[in-house]
């Protein structure tokens, strides 16, 4: 890894600015690889580990999402500006200015896979391959999975998120400490949590606009703009060959994900065994195999 090219950006979208960190040589043959990541309101940091695809000579990129990271900051927006189209025309902007819009493969993981989907649905030509990493085709049955795996934790925890989430208190500590213990089993299985991981975490913290408008306080909680999100009937639409997983453990359920197999007409799925929603962090090397296996079949 330490012998490839790496280069940072920015690319232009209106009047805003994405950061960009491309991994690796966007001339090789194979198809670049594009990663999403989630939230909606994350950073790149929690998914780096995807940059280890380069060392199979493919080209990574990686880019903060508007909002977040490296990228333009908007405290000041609200729900009618952070929109599912926002984000797909960032993308696009992005895709064009790399000169990569006519060969490109994308991974989208939790919302970056949301986002992936609804990209996709539209049949750009040039989407050659579709990752959709630990994500959901709607949120009712996001919501739904979450509540399952919530009564599965002690009653204290439960307790704790009942009472805080009805007096609106869901910024005191031990509504965050119940919080956390619902994301050491269902979110990321490593503790202490990996430096990335921790980095997006602590970035969520100093500017939650993105995530709190359109998801919600937590990952379980969900009451933002995106609370009524489906792309069931819409997934007969792609066309790209798709790979959709998800982690034993993970908050994404089968139940979001038996959509993606079901009703994308090219589609395979697999489920990373000692994983929850990291896959590219909890079993990081195996991650990295089945996602490249995918990818290589589609250069």
């Amino acid at each position: 890894m330490d012998d490839l090219a790496v280069s940072e950006g920015f690319s232009v979208y209106g009047p805003y600015k994405t950061w960009y960190r491309v991994t690796g040589d966007l001339d090789s043959a194979r198809l670049p690889l594009v990663v999403a990541h989630g939230g909606p309101g994350c950073t790149h940091d929690y998914v780096d580990s995807f940059k280890d695809i380069a060392g199979f000579g493919r080209a990574v990129i990686h880019y903060d999402q508007i909002g977040n990271g490296r990228s333009t900051h908007l405290p000041d927006k609200g729900g009618d500006f952070w929109t599912v189209e926002f984000f797909l025309g960032e993308l696009d902007a992005l895709l064009a200015h790399l000169g990569i819009q006519q060969r490109y493969a994308l991974l989208g993981q939790s919302w970056g896979g949301m986002l992936a989907a609804e990209h996709a649905v539209r049949r750009p030509s040039g989407l050659k391959a579709l990752v959709l990493a630990n994500s959901l085709a709607s949120m009712k049955l996001w919501v739904e999975g979450a509540g399952q795996l919530r009564a599965e934790l002690p009653a204290a925890v439960r307790q704790a998120l009942d009472r805080h989430e009805a007096d609106g208190t869901t910024d005191h500590p031990d509504y965050l400490s119940a919080t956390r213990a619902f994301y050491d089993r269902h979110v990321c299985r490593v503790v202490p949590w990996p430096a990335e991981v921790a980095r997006t975490f602590a970035a969520i913290d100093a500017d939650p606009t993105v995530y709190h408008t359109m998801n919600g306080p937590n990952e379980f909680h969900v009451v933002g703009t995106m609370r009524d999100w489906t792309i069931i009937d819409r997934l007969p639409l792609i066309e790209a060959p798709t790979l959709a997983f998800r982690g034993f453990f993970d908050e994404a359920t089968p139940a979001c994900v038996q959509p993606f197999l079901d009703h994308i007409p090219t589609v395979e799925g697999h489920v990373f065994p000692l994983s929850s929603h990291m896959p590219h962090v909890e079993e990081r090397q195996d991650c990295m195999a089945v996602t490249e296996a995918f990818l290589a079949r589609h250069d």
